[in-house]
């Protein structure tokens, strides 16, 4: 049986600020339709964090919804720089090796995925393993370049290559 009291609350947030929030977003994006996406995207993560409204009541509900907001734009700017990226790649290719739309699709996905991944690594790790993988660095050559000892920088490499494998077999 659904919790009413929370699913009030996510009511209540939306009927008393989702007007100031489709404002809020449209003032970032410039597009009206994009802005009521945004708005359903917050208020839906407002309802599947319901449970955590329930035990600790909101002090700044604007605060609150512009911080989940931020988060979704964050994530859509920074696929629209892979996407971007694509498609500079692919405008560079010659006709005979472009993929097709639906291969094309597929690794444009398994690139925002990848970017996702390397984005929770702290920046070091994430230069560490880029230069180890992308430009062929051995250890010690990220270690020179990132000014940290041979064994940091071995470890800034294997603590990226857990985190892809982790994710990649996790269940």
């Amino acid at each position: 049986m659904p919790d009413l009291s929370s699913h009030c609350l996510a009511e209540k947030l939306f009927s008393k600020h989702n007007t100031w929030l489709r404002n809020w977003l449209f003032s970032r994006l410039g597009c009206t339709d994009q802005a009521d996406d945004f708005v359903q995207d917050t208020f839906m993560r407002v309802i599947r964090r319901r449970e955590k409204l329930r035990k600790e009541p909101l002090k700044e509900p604007r605060a609150y919804l512009i911080t989940i907001a931020r988060g979704l734009l964050t994530d859509h700017w920074r696929r629209k720089e892979v996407e971007q990226a694509w498609h500079y790649t692919l405008s560079q290719l010659p006709m005979e090796e472009v993929p097709s739309p639906e291969i094309s699709l597929t690794l444009l996905e398994t690139l925002v995925e990848i970017d996702e991944i390397l984005e929770t690594l702290p920046p070091p790790v994430r230069k560490a393993f880029l230069w180890s993988q992308l430009e062929g660095y051995s250890c010690r050559q990220i270690a020179c370049e990132l000014e940290v000892s041979l064994s940091t920088a071995e470890r800034y490499v294997a603590k990226a290559l857990r985190r892809c494998y982790d994710l990649r077999y996790s269940v």
